[in-house]
């Protein structure tokens, strides 16, 4: 038979409340952990969700590799806005354009100068890359259908978009958000 042993230990009169401190310590620390990792979770998955960016299109506004903060909450669209698109299309990726004009707006564009005119007023554009004179198989001038959107990459020289008709027009239901600000590189968050 084996004797078992006791053993007391003595504590002077602080120790008992220093030891409940520490451990009362760890607890609110673990707490707001777990507040801020649920915080955390719900803003990045309701109010806005991460997308990487792929290719040159929106040069110089967005770089292959860059990391954006999309908005999907209160998706009041407006010219000028970079959107996030998911409209299915050959290659099946979403991806990221400047709103040009909305439903019912008409959109012309001159490839000999280079420029864009919405409704007749040309479109004040110190985002390009270059000038607009790539044109794909899209006959302008354009009326764009309503609810939807015609869009343009920044780099108007390497961008797929509303002016070739494996894009089109843009229905608005496919806009997963717009683009709020960029995340990586952090040197330069704001977006214009």
């Amino acid at each position: 038979m084996r004797k078992i042993e006791e053993f007391w230990i003595e504590f002077t009169p602080d120790e008992p409340k220093k030891a409940n401190a520490a451990v009362s310590f760890i607890f609110d620390v673990t707490d707001s952990l777990k507040g801020a990792v649920i915080a955390a979770f719900v803003i990045f998955c309701l109010v806005f969700r991460v997308i990487g960016v792929e290719g040159t299109s929106m040069m110089p506004t967005l770089h292959d590799g860059d990391w954006v903060a999309v908005s999907g909450i209160s998706m009041n669209i407006k010219k000028g806005d970079i959107v996030i698109i998911t409209q299915p299309w050959e290659r099946n990726v979403p991806i990221v354009k400047r709103v040009v004009a909305k439903g019912g707006d008409t959109v012309d564009i001159d490839f000999a100068l280079g420029e864009v005119f919405v409704n007749g007023e040309k479109l004040n554009e110190p985002y390009i890359d270059e000038p607009t004179t790539l044109s794909y198989d899209v006959q302008f001038p354009l009326t764009v259908p309503e609810g939807k959107v015609f869009v343009m990459g920044d780099n108007r020289g390497d961008s797929l978009d509303s002016r070739s008709s494996k894009i089109g027009c843009i229905d608005e239901r496919y806009i997963l958000g717009k683009v709020m600000i960029r995340l990586y590189p952090s040197e330069d968050w704001k977006i214009e």
